[in-house]
């Protein structure tokens, strides 16, 4: 299963992430990234050059990049919602985002 934006995931039980203290965390997945590309430091062995960024449920807990691999699939949020623009997503069980356009409303210095 392909873990992508929007997904929410748990952090699988390893040695490295047990020593981290984030073995079993959940949380949801809020970027991707080419690791080579942004130069970010990430949590795990790079094998592909992929990495995903995890914010935990618990937010008192600092968010993430870590690869893939060391994350289990629990589904793809969904009901989950966000704007762009004028444009509203919501998503789906099956992982595709409904998506709907939002009324343009009158900005404030627009008086006629």
């Amino acid at each position: 299963m392909h873990i992508g934006f929007g997904d929410n995931v748990k952090v699988l039980s390893e040695k490295l992430t047990k020593n981290l203290g984030i073995a079993d965390l959940r949380g949801n997945i809020h970027g991707e990234t080419t690791p080579s590309v942004s130069k970010i430091e990430i949590l795990g062995e790079l094998t592909n050059d992929f990495a995903l960024f995890v914010q935990p449920e618990d937010e008192t807990i600092d968010g993430f990049w870590i690869v893939p691999e060391l994350l289990e699939f629990i589904d793809h949020a969904p009901g989950f919602e966000m704007t762009v623009g004028n444009i509203r997503a919501v998503r789906q069980a099956d992982g595709s985002w409904a998506e709907t356009r939002i009324k343009n409303k009158k900005t404030w210095w627009k008086f006629w």
